[in-house]
């Protein structure tokens, strides 16, 4: 106890002073975590006899991870990803297992062996990229979905794999000793025929998709009634660890079977407290993950053959790279994403060790060349922060020769699309989106997509005016247009072709000032929005505040400002004529005076007999007009909408 207790210590001082020095250095937290442990393991040999209980422990938050993961992804969703799934993580896998096995052929070693090495060097590792991914906000990009498609296929791929592993075994060694640990599960599964073993994976698979389906979610419900919130963690921990527990008992991947836990729960009414309750150990383990990596590294035997094994991980980082290129040139990514889908995926996985320790239980691999494997695999992990960093060298470059960038495939239509999404549209998104309503994103200025991905948005890169980026954003199925870029002129070109192509579309566009509004109503846009006339009336109501009038006196005054002034602009709208300067428009300033000496004394007569009189008003004024606003409709038939 003493001795874990102690380790415990070195763990988490050596990880609070190393990993915020790696975060600051932007060579960002997992770099950091590795680091820690090849300090802790192979320079300090502070691990002790405690190292592999504590990578077992450790393996939760890849287990964690992969739950909250499918907690994100309902079926639906997933269906809906089955091109990404099949065509880039399908392509990937082949691709890559059949490369890494033909150079193992072509050094020698046998085609059971060869294939059993593709299949565990195919795999990229899913707790390195996508926590990286997170950290710097690349997660909605193109190359990030696609990165993460790839990654997903990866982790669902592991069941037939680990199915079809005993086929490559030798006749008789089934069971036979490998000489390290084994598992219950493993041992259990290699005594079986392969057609058993098959079926078991099956078997388990249906188990954990029931379970998440039928049992979870009455148990929860037995549980929330008890109103015990550490009752809820606990709960919250046994669907991880039971789950886990289930598919270690089979020799399955315990983290594809809380993924798939995960999607049948990702449609519950409790998905958001599971979320809560995992999150805080889930980033914990997934860091002490990373620490037993960097410490369990076997530098001995980079030391007696340096040359052969850094060969070999950097011949295994270039083979993968070359195939994720030619996916994401068939794909036609734009050069950006293919940079970061390319150097992402190039190293091997943490799955990897559950498929070497299967191999070798199996007598599939023999025990030296499995010790090389893993430390070629833990290199290649070990890197992976590092091609991120290439990756931003490369996007900064790219950005610094002016080179053009092409605008994002577009994977999703949702029924509201917002065009614009700087400091106007993007409260307008976080409103609308915060309410459970979903929006397709649209902006033409690069930095202002990777910000909003940065704080976790969903954005596309991409000019809004241009016909075949509105169509591919969905404009012929959309119900809303939000029409709410920067520049007037852009917003005018895009209302008239989405006018023009969808006549019952419902526009609303953001307005600059008063001959805007104009433009924009003979555009035929819906509803029509000043951008800073909300604020400006705010403003006006502290004054009337901070000048002696009571809150409801100043609140009045500014609704009956808001209710006139909006009226009188659609009439003004009427006698405004295009390309001419308002002051050199007689019958507009005629108007413009008659409409402003009604405006001034409906507010000076507003509260002539006193405050209780206003409120009369008032409420004769709410049954002559709507609470949300005025109709065009009503004074012109052609037109409806707000101003």
């Amino acid at each position: 106890m003493e001795n874990f207790l102690l380790l415990a210590t070195v763990y988490l001082l050596t990880m609070v002073i190393a990993v915020p020095i790696s975060t600051r250095l932007g060579l960002g937290s997992v770099l950091g975590y590795l680091i820690c442990g090849i300090l802790i393991g192979p320079i300090l040999n502070l691990t002790g006899n405690q190292m592999s209980d504590l990578q077992h422990f450790a393996e939760f938050g890849v287990v964690m991870m992969l739950f909250l993961i499918g907690l994100e992804l309902q079926p639906r969703n997933l269906w809906n990803m089955r091109h990404r799934l099949i065509g880039l993580g399908g392509a990937q896998i082949l691709l890559s297992l059949a490369g890494v096995a033909a150079l193992a052929m072509a050094f020698g070693q046998g085609w059971p062996t060869a294939i059993a090495l593709g299949m565990i060097l195919s795999l990229s590792s899913t707790a390195i990229v996508l926590q990286t991914l997170s950290e710097k906000g690349l997660m909605q990009t193109a190359g990030g979905r696609s990165a993460f498609s790839v990654l997903l296929m990866q982790d669902i791929a592991v069941i037939p794999m680990i199915a079809l592993m005993p086929l490559l075994a030798p006749f008789g060694s089934r069971g036979a000793d490998s000489g390290g640990e084994e598992h219950i599960g493993e041992v259990f599964m290699a005594g079986l025929p392969a057609w058993g073993a098959t079926l078991m994976t099956l078997a388990a698979v249906v188990a954990v998709v029931v379970l998440g389906q039928y049992l979870v979610r009455p148990l929860f419900h037995f549980v929330v009634s008890s109103r015990l919130r550490e009752m809820e963690t606990a709960l919250a921990l046994l669907i991880v660890v039971g789950i886990a527990s289930l598919m270690i008992l089979v020799g399955l991947s315990p983290a594809l079977g809380t993924f798939l836990a995960g999607v049948m729960l990702a449609g519950s009414e409790f998905r958001h407290e599971l979320e809560s309750q995992i999150e805080p150990f889930k980033g914990l383990l997934l860091g002490l993950f990373f620490i037993t990596v960097g410490a369990g590294m076997d530098f001995q035997i980079l030391f007696d053959r340096p040359l052969p094994i850094l060969s070999a991980t950097a011949l295994l980082i270039a083979v993968k790279a070359v195939i994720l290129l030619l996916i994401a040139r068939g794909a036609r990514m734009a050069p950006r994403d293919r940079s970061l889908f390319t150097l992402s995926l190039a190293q091997a996985g943490e799955f990897g060790f559950v498929l070497i320790s299967y191999a070798v239980a199996l007598a599939i691999l023999p025990g030296s060349l499995a010790q090389s494997v893993l430390l070629i695999v833990a290199l290649s992990m070990l890197v992976t922060p590092l091609l991120f960093i290439l990756h931003d060298l490369m996007t900064r470059w790219l950005s610094e020769a002016g080179a053009a960038e092409a605008p994002d495939e577009i994977e999703d239509q949702q029924p509201i699309i917002i065009a614009g999404v700087g400091r106007f549209g993007q409260v307008v998104n976080r409103l609308v989106t915060m309410s459970g309503f979903q929006t397709t994103v649209l902006d033409h200025d690069l930095k202002i997509i990777q910000l909003m991905r940065r704080f976790g948005f969903k954005g596309y890169f991409g000019d809004p005016t241009r016909p075949e980026i509105l169509l591919a954003a969905g404009l012929d199925k959309a119900r809303i247009l939000v029409a709410a870029m920067d520049d007037p002129a852009a917003n005018m070109k895009l209302i008239h072709f989405a006018r023009e192509r969808r006549p019952d579309l419902h526009i609303i566009a953001r307005a600059r000032d008063r001959v805007n509004v104009y433009e924009l109503y003979r555009a035929g846009a819906d509803d029509i929005v000043r951008e800073t006339f909300d604020s400006s009336l705010r403003v006006g109501r502290y004054v009337l505040e901070n000048t002696g009038l009571s809150e409801y006196e100043a609140s009045e005054l500014e609704r009956i400002f808001y209710r006139l002034d909006r009226v009188s602009l659609r009439e003004l709208a009427e006698v405004w004529k295009p390309g001419v300067p308002l002051d050199e428009n007689p019958e507009y300033i005629q108007r413009s005076r008659e409409l402003n000496r009604d405006l001034e004394n409906a507010l000076m007569e507003r509260f002539a007999h006193g405050p209780a009189a206003a409120a009369i008003r008032r409420d004769e004024d709410e049954e002559e007009e709507p609470e949300h606003g005025l109709s065009r409709t009503a004074h012109n038939p052609r037109l409806g909408g707000r101003f």
